[in-house]
């Protein structure tokens, strides 16, 4: 499916590949679900995210904690008109050359959170996502810089980014450890 350029096409990706990624975990065995995941033995897996994420729960923690960042970053600007009092979308203490740490913090504060939490606590954020999508036409989603608080993009790829495009990321990588499991 082509990257999304209207709301419509958004909110079809962000549902269709919701529901891939929940039908693949619902058909995941025992052993699947039980396994560690591990991709040291991959040479092309060496971004971070490959040795952080160890099972189901971290995936879907890491989905929601940047769900999460995104309803507060559009909470938080939502109405401004100026980028200079916009706040950012990252923590103040974690920049683009940083976030890898902040993945890896969700992941330390996310150790005791069930499954099935993770599993609720994403399905709330999703919803969430899909009803804040709604509130916004095609072009105040799309234009770029139609909000000064997007900086130089528009807040359709916000949305994009963390609905269908982290929804496909983690679908790759519960497939690889799908892989990994049968060999």
């Amino acid at each position: 499916m082509p990257r999304p350029r209207n709301k419509e096409d958004l909110l079809t990706a962000a549902k269709e590949n919701y529901s891939k990624l929940m039908d693949f975990i619902a058909s995941m065995s025992e052993v699947e679900m039980n396994t560690l995941f591990d991709f040291s033995s991959d040479a092309g897996k060496k971004e971070a995210h490959w040795s952080r994420d160890k099972n189901v729960r971290d995936v879907l923690i890491h989905l929601y904690e940047w769900q999460k960042l995104l309803l507060k970053f559009v909470e938080n600007n939502a109405g401004k008109t100026d980028a200079k009092s916009a706040i950012a979308f990252l923590p103040s203490e974690y920049s683009w050359k940083t976030y890898g740490a902040m993945n890896v913090m969700f992941w330390n504060r996310n150790q005791s959170t069930s499954l099935e939490d993770a599993k609720k606590n994403l399905e709330k954020t999703h919803a969430q996502l899909l009803s804040l999508i709604e509130k916004y036409s095609d072009e105040e989603l799309f234009t770029k810089k139609h909000f000064a608080w997007t900086g130089g993009t528009d807040l359709g790829s916000y949305f994009v980014s963390m609905t269908s495009s982290h929804y496909d990321w983690a679908l790759k990588k519960l497939k690889a450890h799908r892989k990994n499991c049968a060999k």
